[in-house]
């Protein structure tokens, strides 16, 4: 008899970084490593479970920017490119490292990695969301989504129409391509602030997730912690973030993808061998970038790194996910003692961490939900769609405002990199909604409803998360002020010849083709 529930969610987000206008684009590599590394292990995760009928729940978030590009022509013949390319690298690999015993036993298992993953690719016809859909269908995998363009929502919220816009058009993406809409909701950095309910409760959201001081700093003092969720008072549910399952994983000292067995992310090939022999493999065969081939473990701080051995890596991957359990184990067995319900605990994690950064993670997540599986084991997995099915009693409170990120405010998107982007941000919003009353009940040409909507396309693109996050952290700081004033200007620019009634034709027609994102908006939305 199960004492209680672990529900473990994946966040699958990245920023729109399509270029057609370029033969190949650093940025994309984003996502032709998130889909090797990630999205496409987690496939094969799922269909090992199914071929063996493990009985589990596992939810994940694709964001409608994610959806977009995992559905694009283009890109889909581009990650087939790229995945031929990284194929042909390990080959040679192979025939360099001939002498090398561990090199080459690594280079030969990255060539069956690779092998492997686009016989997976073919086998779903370069669609991975038809493979998630699958695993839906199959009850496995709890589906849900998040805000159009991933904005940063407290932020933006002095335009209730551009939050409305943001969680509605998110919805319509994510229905258009799945064929229902979901009931649970990813708020973007698990930002939320007070009334934001309101907004979900308007779009059908049943559910959301916030941090941990979400639900523990709310008015009124949570009964049971995260462990259940609270009604917002107007019944929609907030999930807090389970503390404990968050620190195992994603602790930088403590968590298990620090361990010395596990592969080392930051040495790669691309960076280490002679820039003529790897050329052909990087970014205009000049600007050194990841191949996803890495010969190294952690090993430890300050000192020489080992060799990665494959064999050590899957024994910590068995005692880590032991451990996982354990400890979840134990904490359901105390919380069931003092709670008038059944706990959950609410594991969220970026479900890019999962390969790209912790190479073994879809690995420990599928022998994690293997365990749970057990007889013996006193929980069970679930989704938050199914708790809420059992149980409909629920305290009330208002959770406080909150996100995840660090300090757990909004300080990371907004500061002194990146301040000067809002004030941008709220006229452009103030514009379109204006565009859009002028417009609304006029007739316009096809060429101005075009031009009207490829303005609020801009705008969205424009209030991504990513470029405040990218400019604090200042990885790629360059590409996301370059990134958000292109959409700034391309905005204005359209706001201006709508207002002059003069739209040149092929230069909408080369913005339509750069940013063809949302192709069923419609400006009036913003007529509010």
């Amino acid at each position: 008899m199960s004492q209680g529930f672990l529900s473990i969610i994946l966040h699958a987000h990245l920023p729109y970084v399509r270029h057609p206008e370029y033969d190949r684009f650093f940025e994309e590599n984003w996502l032709f490593e998130a889909m090797t590394e990630c999205y496409i292990p987690l496939i094969n995760v799922l269909d090992r479970l199914n071929e063996d009928d493990i009985n589990c729940r596992l939810t994940l978030s694709l964001s409608p920017t994610l959806i977009s590009m995992l559905r694009d022509d283009l890109l889909q013949s581009r990650y087939q490119q790229h995945l031929d390319k990284q194929i042909e690298l390990a080959e040679k690999e192979i025939i360099r490292t001939r002498q090398q015993a561990q090199p080459q036993k690594l280079a030969r298992l990255y060539r069956r990695f690779f092998l492997s993953t686009r016989e997976t690719y073919k086998k779903y016809q370069q669609d991975l969301l038809s493979a998630f859909k699958a695993h839906y269908e199959l009850g496995r995998l709890e589906l849900l989504t998040t805000a159009a363009t991933h904005a940063f929502l407290p932020l933006l919220n002095i335009h209730q129409t551009t939050v409305k816009n943001q969680i509605e058009i998110g919805l319509e993406t994510f229905k258009s391509n799945f064929g229902f809409s979901p009931t649970g909701f990813w708020l973007p950095e698990c930002a939320y602030y007070p009334g934001l309910e309101s907004v979900l409760a308007g779009a059908g959201v049943k559910y959301f997730f916030t941090d941990t001081h979400g639900i523990l700093d709310a008015d009124n003092p949570p009964e049971n912690g995260v462990y259940a969720p609270v009604d917002c008072g107007n019944g929609v549910l907030a999930f807090g973030r389970d503390p404990d399952s968050s620190q195992q994983v994603w602790n930088a000292e403590t968590g298990y993808p620090g361990n010395a067995c596990y592969r080392e992310y930051y040495c790669d090939i691309g960076f280490e061998l002679d820039q003529d022999y790897i050329a052909p493999y990087i970014l205009d065969g000049k600007k050194r970038i990841n191949t996803g081939i890495k010969y190294r473990r952690i090993t430890g701080q300050n000192v020489e790194k080992d060799y990665y051995i494959p064999k050590q890596a899957l024994l910590k991957i068995e005692q880590d996910a032991e451990d996982f359990i354990a400890k979840c184990q134990h904490r359901i067995s105390q919380l069931n003692s003092t709670m008038d319900r059944k706990p959950i605990i609410v594991a969220p994690y970026d479900a890019e961490l999962f390969g790209h950064w912790w190479f073994e993670g879809p690995c420990w997540l599928e022998s994690v939900l293997r365990l749970a599986n057990g007889k013996n084991n006193n929980f069970k997995t679930i989704s938050c769609s199914d708790y809420l099915k059992q149980q409909t009693d629920h305290q009330r409170a208002a959770p406080a405002m909150s996100s995840w990120g660090d300090d757990g405010y909004s300080n990371y998107w907004i500061n002194e990199e990146n301040s000067w982007i809002y004030p941008f941000l709220h006229r452009a919003a103030e514009e379109m909604q204006q565009l859009a009353i002028d417009f609304k009940s006029v007739t316009v040409t096809d060429l101005q409803q075009r031009a009207l909507n490829q303005a609020a396309r801009s705008l969205l693109l424009a209030q991504a998360s990513d470029w405040p996050f990218i400019m604090k952290s200042g990885t790629t700081t360059e590409y996301a002020k370059k990134r958000i004033t292109d959409l700034l200007a391309r905005f204005n620019y359209l706001h201006e010849n709508i207002r002059k009634n003069s739209i040149d034709k092929q230069y909408l027609l080369a913005l339509e083709t750069m940013d063809n994102i949302f192709p069923d908006i419609d400006y009036r939305r913003y007529a509010v």
